[in-house]
């Protein structure tokens, strides 16, 4: 996968973009979803309130995202990282004590943009920044420590509820979350320098080589192009795992089966996120990019097909594949496309429409829960949607950047 001498020259910044995206962990969907029964019956929310109260948090991160998701292009990143792990651990704590539907709006806010958002954020544009030809590879390596939190936390948080209650199961969340700061300094020692070679080695680029800022890749019809497959996963992904409960209890499966199969979830991400580190490295992620929902749709259609218990590990599998892929794709596209100075803000903008689509999902499908709509008609119809925005990446250019990289030959 990677030469040897690689990973050893490198091992400490591969191995903190593995740490950032294990403590994403905690913003995620799938962690949060598994207190959704509990919150639910503490607040006394239906489906649709819980939904759109997580939707208002999330939506309320991506706005915030573009902005403090840019400041990694300037800021130290020890500092930056320092910063968003306080605040994450901060959040954790205040999850545990939130007493109504604002409070509750607001500490999920503050998981969302420190964990999903901040977080994942940091580790792939790392990745993507100071690894070029081994950008797919590092990319998919870090993704691992997402995929072993989606195969570690169910089980264990499942198991918690028997001996401890939802909230102080987010106390000790938060004080793993603190005691995990000082990697951070250890990881990233000696970063300093590599940080100096870089900008010193972008400052040579001109001409249509040069990396573009945040408003020329705005005004690149590709990207607008590209953006609805870029949301397919956000969306649909996350508006399943989120309502999961309200899928089992449809399908006859029991809350034990679901955490089980979120270990097929996690095996086959893992499997096509290997894959896809490789395979972006050769063809490039701007070609997958058309091709890379074909996982996800399966994944939807497997809902429709039948009831029977095996669809479970079936359902979270194929979502896993697409979690896998996308993760790889979706890291390395803007770096292909825009280069790398800029990579920060314009991630961060990429990012934020992501999570925008990931906070709308449990508000949109928790409405169409409450108003009689069946999985099935919602599985059928995120499929369709995949298909349609699969055949408009299909027509999108190279890129302003890429373009004229390949006219140089």
């Amino acid at each position: 996968m990677l030469p040897l001498p690689f990973l050893v020259a490198n091992w400490r910044l591969i191995a903190f973009g593995v740490f950032m995206c294990f403590c994403s962990n905690v913003g995620q969907t799938f962690f949060i979803s598994l207190f959704s029964g509990e919150i639910r019956a503490a607040f006394d929310l239906t489906h649709g309130e819980f939904g759109s109260i997580y939707s208002l948090g999330t939506l309320a991160s991506a706005a915030t995202l573009v902005w403090l998701g840019r400041l990694i292009d300037r800021v130290p990143l020890v500092t930056f990282t320092t910063a968003i792990l306080i605040a994450l651990a901060g959040m954790c704590f205040f999850m545990g004590a939130v007493w109504g539907a604002a409070a509750l709006a607001l500490a999920i806010f503050g998981l969302r943009l420190f964990g999903q958002g901040l977080a994942s954020h940091t580790a792939i544009t790392t990745m993507g920044r100071y690894f070029e030809a081994q950008r797919g590879r590092t990319i998919s390596i870090a993704s691992l420590g997402q995929l072993a939190g989606q195969a570690v936390f169910p089980p264990l948080v499942v198991a918690a509820f028997a001996f401890m209650s939802w909230r102080m199961v987010w106390v000790g969340a938060g004080l793993v979350w603190l005691a995990l700061v000082p990697l951070v300094f250890v990881l990233l020692r000696g970063h300093g320098a590599r940080e100096r070679a870089f900008k010193s080695s972008r400052a040579a680029l001109t001409g249509g080589g040069r990396d573009r800022a945040l408003g020329e890749a705005l005004r690149d019809p590709g990207l607008w192009l590209r953006m609805p497959t870029l949301l397919a996963p956000a969306f649909i992904t996350t508006g399943f795992i989120f309502h999961q409960v309200h899928v089992a209890e449809t399908k006859g499966w029991s809350l034990t089966l679901m955490a089980a199969s979120f270990t097929m979830y996690a095996a086959a991400s893992v499997i096509v996120l290997i894959a896809s580190g490789p395979l972006v490295d050769r063809v490039s992620a701007r070609r997958l990019v058309p091709v890379y929902l074909f996982p996800l749709a399966l994944g939807t259609l497997a809902l429709v097909v039948s009831d029977a218990p095996v669809m479970a590990p079936v359902f979270l599998g194929l979502l896993g594949a697409s979690t896998g892929i996308s993760a790889v794709v979706s890291g390395a596209l803007w770096a292909e496309l825009y280069g790398v100075t800029h990579l920060g803000a314009i991630r961060a903008f990429g990012h934020a429409v992501m999570v925008f689509a990931s906070g709308l999902a449990p508000a949109v499908m928790g409405l169409l829960i409450d108003w009689g709509y069946s999985v099935g008609v919602i599985a059928i119809a995120s499929a369709v949607y995949c298909v349609v925005a699969s055949a408009l990446a299909a027509t999108a250019g190279q890129g302003p950047r890429t373009a004229a990289l390949d006219a140089r030959g």
